[in-house]
């Protein structure tokens, strides 16, 4: 039999969802929205659930009309159970953990929630906790989490409705794209989904418009030049106007000034009309008939970046976008429920394989031998860390140098630490550890050293020489490993939250190590307490 691949499937990220996924879903939006309007119920009736035992609860931990009102109607149209969460009378508000009070309503037969929370990645651990409550509760059935906007991190169904506004509006075509960001970039959680969400183009140049306050965070920046985009900044849309090549697709966000402190408060006058279309700005679009903007709304009602004058012109299709945002939604939880989607092929999100290729044995070069001191004293028997922080400052490492021995428990043993100039590289520097009572380091040691500090070398000294040699690099996944955190405040995983979730972190193509929960990007010094 068949599996239906979108059957009690979670969305916490835009990624969570593969092109061919996301096609297949707007190809049913498509088929939903032209029976709409022709009122066709034999196809509307293929797509309602039409149970009122299953369960749909809409959790908002944090204010919304939009999105919470698009799926209330989503569900209502469904033909399903739906309850709506009173976050103001909520035991959380009690200093009650998340997972308890979740799974609590799981049990009751409630197989979606839908969740908004300034908590980043919260979906993603209440998913995987679901999982486990599930199987050992004998539900019958996994509970699936949907991502209504979690702090600054991702909105994943506002980008899959963006992207098939934007796709309906490239007349089907998903050969290309040419848009321009603008507006808050930072905090903007719309935009930051757009760094994978906007893969399901073949070719995608992105233009970033915002003042350096309000800029598109680096790892996302770096998200969108690993998908293959090509990316211009600029920081003003005067700026950007005043230069030929303008995109034909606008993609304005409201600026968050309220939570960037005082200081930028005293300039948000100067900030708001760097990003903010004036009047006099239209003549300057190459083919204003063409041109689109969208803005996952609500608009500021004193300050609009998109003012109220443009809203009759043929620029407006965000107020199509928020109608598309319905259908969008009827959708993905018709084929959550496993009412459409048993008809799908194509390829799907591939599970994650790491493999354990951080450490790698080589050998010692015996043909240059090579006397390991501590001090003046040649080192006969233990373990020596060398090329440890290679290139930092002299400051930096030994800074680092005192924290790994804590980190590791090596302050129990006698050794010492130092900071040497390679011999290779002049001005080069790079710290060294000596232990000589310690003979060899277990698996368990070396895996924690090598997520403390990557790109280190590890030599077992036997009778004044290096018997072993291994160097180190940076595992692909850390998790489990005592003492390390995420540094986002924001992140489910911050110890201030109290919900015991574990960090993890994947390693990236450039050696950063992501927070399996929030996406926040680390250097590997930076996730240890």
């Amino acid at each position: 039999m068949k599996v239906n691949v979108f059957k009690e499937r979670s969305l916490c990220v835009a990624a969570d969802f593969s092109i061919d996924e996301k096609k297949y879903l707007f190809e049913q939006t498509r088929l939903l929205k032209e029976a709409w309007y022709r009122n066709d119920e034999k196809i509307l009736d293929g797509f309602r659930i039409k149970d009122m035992d299953f369960g749909i609860y809409e959790v908002f931990l944090e204010d919304s009309t939009r999105t919470r009102e698009s799926f209330r109607n989503a569900s209502e149209f469904l033909g399903v159970k739906l309850s709506i969460f009173n976050s103001d009378s909520s035991s959380f508000n009690k200093k009650e953990s998340y997972i308890d009070g979740f799974m609590t309503l799981a049990g009751y037969n409630n197989q979606v929630f839908i969740v908004r929370s300034r908590l980043e990645g919260i979906c993603r651990w209440l998913q995987l906790q679901g999982e486990k409550y599930a199987e050992r509760n004998k539900l019958g059935y996994k509970p699936a989490f949907i991502n209504a906007g979690d702090g600054k991190h991702e909105h994943p169904t506002q980008e899959l409705l963006d992207e098939f506004t934007l796709i309906e509006d490239n007349h089907w075509s998903t050969d290309s794209l040419h848009i321009a960001l603008v507006g808050d970039l930072f905090h903007g959680r719309t935009v930051h989904s757009k760094a994978d969400g906007l893969k399901i183009f073949n070719n995608v140049k992105v233009d970033l418009v915002a003042p350096p306050e309000l800029a598109m965070q680096k790892q996302y920046i770096d998200k969108m030049k690993e998908n293959g985009f090509k990316l211009r900044v600029f920081n003003s849309l005067e700026e950007y106007l005043a230069q030929p090549d303008i995109a034909s697709r606008f993609y304005f966000t409201r600026p968050q000034l309220e939570r960037m402190g005082e200081r930028i408060l005293k300039r948000q006058d100067e900030l708001r009309e760097k990003i903010t279309f004036r009047e006099e700005f239209v003549k300057k679009l190459p083919a204003p008939e063409n041109t689109f903007f969208y803005h996952p709304l609500p608009r500021h009602k004193e300050h609009p970046t998109i003012p109220i004058f443009l809203d009759d012109l043929p620029l407006n299709h965000w107020e199509v976008q928020s109608i598309n945002g319905m259908f969008i939604r009827i959708v993905l939880l018709s084929a959550i429920a496993g009412k459409i989607g048993g008809d799908f092929s194509g390829a799907t999100v591939e599970n994650t394989e790491y493999k354990e290729d951080f450490i790698r044995e080589v050998s010692p070069d015996y043909s240059r031998p090579k006397v390991l001191k501590e001090g003046i004293n040649p080192l006969a028997n233990g373990v020596v860390i060398d090329r440890f922080c290679r290139g930092e400052s002299k400051e930096d490492i030994w800074n680092y140098l005192y924290k790994t021995m804590r980190i590791m428990g090596f302050s129990r043993y006698k050794g010492s630490v130092g900071v040497g100039e390679s011999k290779k590289a002049p001005g080069v520097y790079k710290g060294l550890i000596f232990l000589p009572e310690i003979m060899e380091l277990s698996a368990k040691d070396l895996r924690r050293l090598a997520a403390v500090t990557a790109g280190c070398t590890v030599n077992i000294v036997k009778d004044n020489k290096v018997a072993r040699k291994l160097r180190l690099a940076s595992p692909p996944r850390i998790y489990k490993i005592k003492g390390t955190g995420c540094t986002n405040s924001e992140c489910i995983s911050h110890y201030t939250h109290c919900e015991h979730v574990p960090p993890e972190f994947i390693r990236k193509g450039d050696g950063a190590l992501e927070c399996y929960y929030c996406g926040h990007s680390h250097r590997f010094k930076d996730i240890w307490k």
